[in-house]
């Protein structure tokens, strides 16, 4: 065999530059691999950046207004679309076109908010004030003749004030009875809400309201109520108002079944702290809201199954809440059906904005056409709002889920990232995110739960803590009622004092009347005002005409 030397030069040539073009592709392969690693932790150490600054302003450690985030009011949807493919965005845009040409055959027409300075209620008392002319002053009224007058009106406010009602029940006996066997007659003692106690039904009322409606600790009100002329200790204030959470036990338990008799509840919860010895320990408060009729707080000492057996034993129905673990124990028995908070999975990618941008709009843009159509239905019956939602939610929800699962199966999520959790918290969730689908009812978020628990966050930032577990209790007791009555529109002092002159007499099987649910009925019942008249300290506390 013959070998052919400049053939075999020319292959070792080919050889080598094949060896070169190999080395080039595997270097621009290593500088494409070190630039995707250098990317990825350019990307993870951008995130937890932006992490630690998320949780250094959520404690309140960074204060100046240009290192804030967005208060996280739903983004204009005109500008989220600007990020959507044009695709995606032409078909979102039909969609939300559809739904708004809908929504226009139910929207009610909404009265324009007024504006200018609103006029003085005429409930309040009046004061003349007259004002006479230096001219008349000087000369007197022989020489002048009234031809009318102009009338304006002022807000002063007097200096609150305690009164005393000083009882004076007053004695009489026969005048033909015998002197020794004569038969004495006095007045009866007029009924209070703590029997044989220093405090009428107005002064309770407002420490009750003072506590937990202006969040005002104990020690702020011995204050006030000093500058009043009035030593009340911070220790009679609470035996007053654990002996009143004892006496109104039973309308709060009246408010609970008939919430449960609701089709569906809306909760959430939030920690506050307990005093101890030692080390303050962790308590619980519970939101129930049956929108339109009662909000119902309740204290627990943990944040467990336990805690969520107690607070819905004897519950049937939907369940409006956030996924938590606390709540899934309940799905499995059948009894309770889950329905999940589109406001939640918003937040996720909300918080992603700033380190995915992109596909953040994307997400938000979807969502903020469900939020675009709820808001047009608001005042919708039930029948159109599920006919409404079927044409035109449904597919909005169909196209962001297949959107979640196309960016799952990617691969091009980043764990750990907001956007990766968001994506997985909307496929977790999917079935309870889609339940408001099919029941008009059902609102699409829980945001009513989270507004009531503002007040016991509200709170917490003035007293601090609680000083035990009865004293959470008494806390959620009077919270329910106040919040009820700031949810139905009722005035909550008048209401509470009211309500402290009806509830020693007031039949058991009736109670659910003093509910703020039916307040205006009761209150209108000639019973009720012939009670709340013979009480001489509820008149007392009427405002002048």
């Amino acid at each position: 065999m013959t070998l052919d030397l400049a053939t075999l030069a020319s292959r070792l040539d080919e050889l080598e530059r094949e060896q070169v073009a190999l080395r080039k592709a595997l270097v621009a392969v290593e500088t494409a691999r070190a630039l995707a690693e250098q990317e990825r932790d350019e990307y993870k150490r951008r995130y937890l950046e932006l992490m630690e600054r998320f949780r250094k302003l959520e404690r309140g450690m960074v204060g100046p207004k240009s290192e804030r985030l967005p208060d996280g009011k739903q983004l204009a949807l005109e500008l989220i679309s600007l990020a959507l493919e044009e695709r995606d965005k032409a078909a979102l845009d039909d969609l939300l076109d559809e739904s708004e040409e809908a929504a226009a055959e139910v929207k009610a027409h909404r009265r324009r908010k007024p504006t200018g300075r609103k006029p003085i209620p005429e409930h309040l008392p009046r004061v003349t004030i007259e004002v006479v002319p230096e001219e008349v002053q000087r000369e007197g009224l022989d020489a002048f003749v009234k031809i009318g007058e102009e009338v304006t009106e002022v807000l002063e406010r007097r200096a609150a004030s305690v009164v005393v009602a000083r009882v004076v029940k007053l004695k009489f006996k026969r005048k033909d009875s015998n002197h020794e066997a004569a038969e004495i007659v006095i007045g009866a003692t007029p009924e209070l809400p703590i029997e044989r106690g220093l405090a009428g039904p107005g002064l309770l009322a407002d420490t009750l309201v003072k506590r937990w409606q202006d969040h005002l600790p104990l020690h702020r009100l011995e204050d006030i109520y000093a500058r009043e002329g009035v030593e009340l200790a911070r220790s009679t204030m609470c035996g007053w108002h654990q002996r009143l959470a004892e006496l109104a036990e039973p309308l709060i338990a009246a408010m609970r079944a008939d919430a449960f008799a609701a089709p569906f509840l809306c909760t959430d919860a939030t920690g506050v702290l307990v005093q101890a010895k030692e080390k303050c320990r962790r308590g619980h408060f519970w939101v129930l809201v049956a929108p339109g009729k009662h909000v119902l707080f309740e204290y627990s000492r943990k944040h467990d199954n336990d805690a969520v057996d107690h607070l819905l034993a004897g519950y049937e129905g939907y369940l409006v809440a956030d996924a938590h673990v606390v709540y899934e124990h309940l799905y499995a028995r059948g009894d309770i059906v889950k329905a999940n908070c589109w406001a939640h999975a918003r937040r996720y990618f909300h918080k992603s904005l700033a380190t995915d941008p992109e596909r953040a709009r994307i997400a938000l843009g979807y969502i903020g056409g469900l939020f675009r159509v709820e808001k047009a239905i608001a005042d919708a019956p039930r029948r159109k709002r599920e006919r409404i939602r079927q044409k035109h939610s449904k597919p909005l929800c169909e196209r962001f889920f297949s959107w979640c699962d196309a960016e799952w199966t990617s691969g091009r999520l980043l764990e750990d990232t907001p956007i990766h959790d968001g994506v997985r918290y909307a496929r977790n969730q999917r079935e309870g995110l889609q339940r408001f689908l099919a029941d008009g009812r059902l609102p699409i978020h829980n945001n009513v739960s989270e507004r009531e628990l503002r007040r016991q966050a509200v709170g917490r930032k003035n007293w601090l803590f609680v000083g035990s577990d009865d004293g959470a209790r008494a806390n959620a007791t009077f919270t329910s009622l106040l919040a009820s009555c700031r949810m139905l529109g009722i005035e909550p002092w008048a209401y509470l004092r009211d309500l402290l002159c009806l509830l020693p007499r007031w039949s058991a099987h009736r109670i659910l009347e003093l509910a703020p649910v039916a307040w205006d009925q009761t209150l209108a019942a000639p019973e009720t005002q012939a009670l709340l008249a013979a009480n001489p300290y509820r008149t007392l506390t009427l405002r002048e005409p």
